[in-house]
């Protein structure tokens, strides 16, 4: 009785559990699914909405904003449908990543002393003018160093501490 007088429903008698089936438990808040599957889910809805909207801006050369967002408010709707049918298919976002993956990362010499080129790995200074040294020639003196330390202290000094004059009184 006190249930139909407030409005509220009884809690369900066991836990349930996520729509997706991973094993885990659901919530009513998260439209009965797991925090993962519904984060991936926001996921997929946000790249379908920016795929929807870069599709109709080179399809239509157009900068306007409101049919941009009826076009984004259509592919989320498209989209919702899709995620309940359980059958989200993005090829576009996937050939992008896809191609992203491809291109080969440099990969990095081990870190050397620019001096004396002694391997200096997590323990070389990383001087101002943009080198790296090792313990014996991280000071400026002993490696040359272009940088003008003079000049960035006047700068720093100047601008931290700028002109200050009073008004002018009046003479009586």
């Amino acid at each position: 009785m006190e249930h139909d007088e407030t409005g509220c429903q009884p809690p369900p008698e066991g836990p349930i559990l996520c729509v997706n089936n991973c094993g885990f438990f659901g919530s009513a808040a998260n439209m009965n699914m797991c925090s993962k599957c519904y984060k991936d889910l926001i996921l997929k809805q946000e790249q379908a909405k920016l795929a929807a909207s870069s599709i109709e801006n080179i399809v239509n050369g157009s900068s306007s904003g409101n049919e941009q967002e009826s076009v984004v408010a259509d592919a989320a709707n498209v989209q919702t449908d899709l995620v309940e049918a359980k059958a989200i298919s993005l090829p576009s976002i996937n050939t992008s990543s896809s191609a992203e993956a491809a291109e080969p990362k440099t990969k990095e010499g081990p870190n050397r002393c620019s001096t004396c080129k002694k391997r200096v790995g997590l323990t070389g200074f990383k001087c101002r003018c943009g080198d790296l040294f090792c313990g014996s020639h991280r000071y400026s003196d002993k490696h040359d160093c272009p940088f003008d330390y003079r000049t960035a202290a006047r700068d720093a000094i100047a601008k931290a501490n700028p002109v200050v004059k009073a008004e002018k009184l009046d003479r009586i």
